[in-house]
């Protein structure tokens, strides 16, 4: 395990493959090292049914001949080979057409500290112990009254490290742990079967949710769906559930991404400034949030991360920028490059929340006496070009302020720009996934069913 964690020969080969570049003939050069290792467990009627273990180093090496730039990538981690691969990259640079974007980050912007995010855990469960997490939310999903049968369980474990190594001067190195537990529940017999699931993913070991708590919710939401119902075509206030509210946000995040911005692909690329959102709202972007699903001290060009709010007042406020795209819009890099091995830096969110409101959720219910709320969502049918939002849909159906009964085949569908208008979050914002949210209330989306 100390191998893993030792990036000393990750960075090593970093810095050579940056200096081999520059001998080749490039007049920049980024090097990034990419490190992952990780152990899974399935599980399926109490026995192990699959057990994977994966562990490798990769490198990135990207270089740029003045406008022009190339990538290649290797898991050759010899270097005995570097100085031919530099060539070969200089080589396809000089042959490729210029972006007068192209280039490496603005000096002026690099991290020089970086905070301690807790980002962590050394300890790695052996596959005794996975084995152990994965069987206890088995066997606590089919105790739950009414589950009929297992759709599996799994748990994981795994580090992700990173290095990144810049001509002009850059050094980083950043790595984190990851562990899961999770359970899928299957309710019912014959055509009357229905499934649910959950899962909890966390940075360290200790704050999981335990086992048996995933797999008793994903039980008990499986039972909850039996004996569904249809519903007839009306427009009706929308509930989003907290664990699928975040794909609201999700939404914005996608829009806001200033490479769909420059290719006029986003439904907000002329609302940056406007009002899109209720003034109560605000999206956070926080890279820096101790032991955040996405934390991380640089982006994928070394330039330093901090708080932005995408969302202010209800005003989109900024778009998610690396530096080319942020050149092209005529603005600066946001510090929100992402990047693999094997191509060039493009921009993305890093750990994206939806602040809370005031009121619980079920005080948002209350305060509906026709109306879905929505637990599961299905399919891709949103179209961030021109905002049209349509994806199919279950959940429990509201009458006068409560939810009764299953509602499963149905879509709801509504444009982007008024769903957002109408959104108000709950008081239940909890951090479990990269992007978060509270439950949400939407007003007046098509409900498509009979």
């Amino acid at each position: 395990m100390t191998s893993l964690l030792d990036q000393t020969a990750l960075s090593d080969l970093a810095e050579r493959l940056v200096s081999a570049a520059k001998r080749a003939g490039a007049d920049a050069a980024d090097a990034i090292a990419v490190r992952g290792a990780s152990l899974s467990v399935d599980v399926r009627d109490g026995a192990v049914e699959e057990s994977q273990r994966s562990e490798g180093d990769d490198l990135g090496l990207r270089v740029l001949v003045g406008k022009k730039q190339a990538v290649v990538s290797t898991n050759d981690l010899d270097g005995s080979r570097f100085e031919e691969l530099a060539e070969r990259a200089v080589a396809m640079a000089r042959a490729a057409p210029e972006d007068k974007f192209a280039g490496l980050a603005d000096p002026s912007l690099l991290a020089h500290d970086f905070p301690a995010l807790d980002l962590l855990d050394p300890d790695m469960p052996d596959v005794a112990v996975l084995e152990r997490r994965a069987k206890e939310a088995e066997a606590a999903g089919l105790a739950v009254k009414g589950v009929s049968k297992s759709g599996g369980a799994s748990a994981s474990a795994g580090i992700g490290g990173m290095v990144l190594v810049t001509s002009h001067g850059f050094h980083g190195a950043s790595i984190g742990s990851r562990h899961s537990i999770a359970m899928s529940a299957i309710a019912g017999d014959g055509t009357g079967m229905e499934t649910d699931y959950d899962y909890t993913s966390t940075l360290h070991a200790s704050d999981l949710e335990s086992a048996a708590e995933i797999g008793r919710s994903a039980g008990e939401r499986a039972v909850k769906r039996l004996n569904p119902r249809k519903v007839s075509t009306r427009k009706v206030p929308v509930v989003f559930d907290q664990r699928i509210a975040g794909s609201l946000v999700g939404h914005v995040a996608s829009a806001a991404n200033g490479a769909s911005v420059a290719r006029k692909t986003s439904f907000l690329r002329e609302k940056l400034g406007q009002q899109i959102f209720g003034k109560g709202i605000e999206i956070v972007d926080d890279p820096l949030r101790v032991r955040g699903q996405r934390s991380r001290p640089f982006d994928a060009e070394g330039v330093a991360g901090r708080v932005r709010k995408l969302i202010e007042g209800g005003v989109l406020k900024t778009w998610f920028l690396d530096s080319a795209t942020g050149r092209e819009l005529g603005m600066q890099t946001t510090g929100h490059a992402n990047r693999g091995v094997s191509s060039t830096p493009s921009p993305g969110p890093t750990n994206l929340h939806l602040v809370a409101g005031t009121k619980s959720p079920e005080e948002l219910i209350a305060e509906i006496q026709d109306g879905f709320y929505i637990t599961s969502l299905i399919g891709m049918g949103v179209n961030l070009v021109t905002g049209d939002y349509s994806r199919g849909a279950s959940g429990f159906w509201i009458e006068n302020g409560k939810t009764t009964f299953p509602v499963s085949e149905v879509t709801i569908a509504g444009h982007l720009f008024e769903m957002f208008k109408s959104i108000e979050p709950a008081n239940d914002l909890m951090f479990r996934y990269g992007t978060n949210a509270p439950t949400v209330r939407v007003e007046g989306l098509t409900v498509a069913g009979q």
